[in-house]
């Protein structure tokens, strides 16, 4: 059974706050407390078991609003997410050395601050999304200026990675099955169009729900032309996200073909956002849930937890258990900030930690090292209440911004 503990009350914080492990530190729990005290939360908040301080929300967490949103808990990764693949191919099909697959990736998906340099969706996923943005930029001029930078490019990142702790792995399971799996999300797009709607509730300050303990919780009131503009945009962000990842894995499968025997693509393919806001039903209430670091598990509904590079990752099922609403954990989550990560570990503690597997071994990534990390298998076992594990894979191949 998963770890669940209660840890605030409704006569000393607001509403409760329900966590799936013990392993949670004090600035995240005075996080949550804040967020606990606000007037539109709907039951309670769930929290998942990889949860750590974030920025304006703490990740990991579970947020369900009546009547408001709040733009800083979705974030400015807004639509970041997983898409995995399982491949018609066993482990013994691969060749003994993955460089030369891991090279023909990257020529391939630009990652960094890289983009394609023509591009390469098609035009009947570009036009639809062209449309709606203009659609959103004509009513806030201010965000049209701060998107110009990207009017000749945003079409051209459509297919590409990013930096942080993005990334594409090839993976093994536990039937020696390979797969396909990559994190992205809606690259500076999304960056751009969260922090002009964070401002901007920040600075209309709406008063309808009482006080806000922390100017990052400022919201948008349901019914205000802002919460309309922000619902509009932020589902452009995630929609292009989506998209952005497909392109992504249909650019991979172009990639690999040439180095493999035959392959196809089976059924088995996930899509799933982990940073996002949508309307669902829960307790009897419609009510927009944000999931900041938390994915969707509803009634046998699939879903991704990766864990860090040289880690494990899980294709997961979910039990739809309404005290989650219906949600699990994101990945593994960090247990020490970047900045740390580069103080306590070298590139050769890098190199230890992810000696057999083909990826980048440099002191740029080392505060990607999985002891950054918390314990992936700890943090599956602390959710089996809301989710069953369907497959178990083992990178063997990671690309990194």
């Amino acid at each position: 059974m998963a770890i669940q503990k209660i840890l605030n009350t409704k006569a000393e914080y607001g509403v409760p706050i329900k966590i799936y492990t013990n392993d949670i530190d004090e600035d995240s729990m005075n996080q949550l407390r804040k967020m606990a005290q606000l007037q539109f939360i709907h039951s309670h908040i769930a929290v998942m078991p990889d949860v750590h301080l974030g920025k304006g929300a703490t990740v990991g967490s579970v947020i369900p609003t009546k009547n408001a949103i709040i733009p800083a808990a979705v974030g400015v990764d807004i639509g970041c997410g997983m898409n995995a693949l399982r491949l018609s191919l066993t482990a013994s099909q691969l060749p003994d050395n993955l460089s030369a697959l891991r090279n023909a990736i990257e020529r391939k998906v630009p990652v960094g601050f890289e983009m394609h340099k023509q591009i390469k969706a098609k035009a009947s996923t570009l036009s639809p999304l062209d449309k709606r943005l203009k659609v959103i930029t004509d009513k806030h001029p201010a965000l049209r200026r701060m998107l110009r930078s990207f009017d000749a490019t945003w079409q051209k990142q459509i297919g590409t990675l990013g930096g942080g702790n993005h990334f594409i792995e090839l993976c093994i399971d536990e039937n020696a099955d390979v797969w396909i799996m990559l994190h992205s999300g809606s690259r500076g797009l999304g960056n751009v169009i969260g922090t002009y709607f964070i401002e901007r509730a920040k600075k209309e300050a709406q008063h309808r729900f009482g006080h806000v303990p922390d100017k990052d919780l400022s919201y948008f009131a349901e019914g205000s032309a802002s919460f309309d503009d922000y619902v509009e945009a932020v589902h452009w962000a995630q929609d292009y996200a989506f998209e952005n990842r497909r392109e992504m894995m249909r650019l991979i499968l172009e990639a690999i073909r040439p180095l493999l025997p035959s392959f196809q693509m089976t059924k088995e393919a996930i899509n799933c956002h982990h940073n996002y806001v949508q309307k669902e039903l829960h307790f009897d209430e419609e009510v927009f849930v944000t999931r900041k670091g938390a994915i969707r598990a509803g009634q046998n509904e699939y879903g991704i937890i990766p864990g860090s590079m040289g880690a494990k990752s899980f294709i997961v099922k979910g039990k739809g258990n309404p005290e989650s609403f219906c949600s699990c954990s994101h990945g593994a989550g960090r247990k020490m900030s970047r900045s740390k990560a580069k103080l306590l570990f070298n590139q050769q503690d890098l190199i230890k930690q992810t000696q057999g597997i083909e990826c980048r071994k440099d002191k740029g990534v080392v505060d990607e090292i999985p002891s950054a990390y918390k314990d992936i298998d700890q943090v599956v076992a602390n959710q089996t209440d809301l989710i069953e594990v369907v497959h178990t894979l083992k990178q063997v191949m990671c690309i990194k911004g």
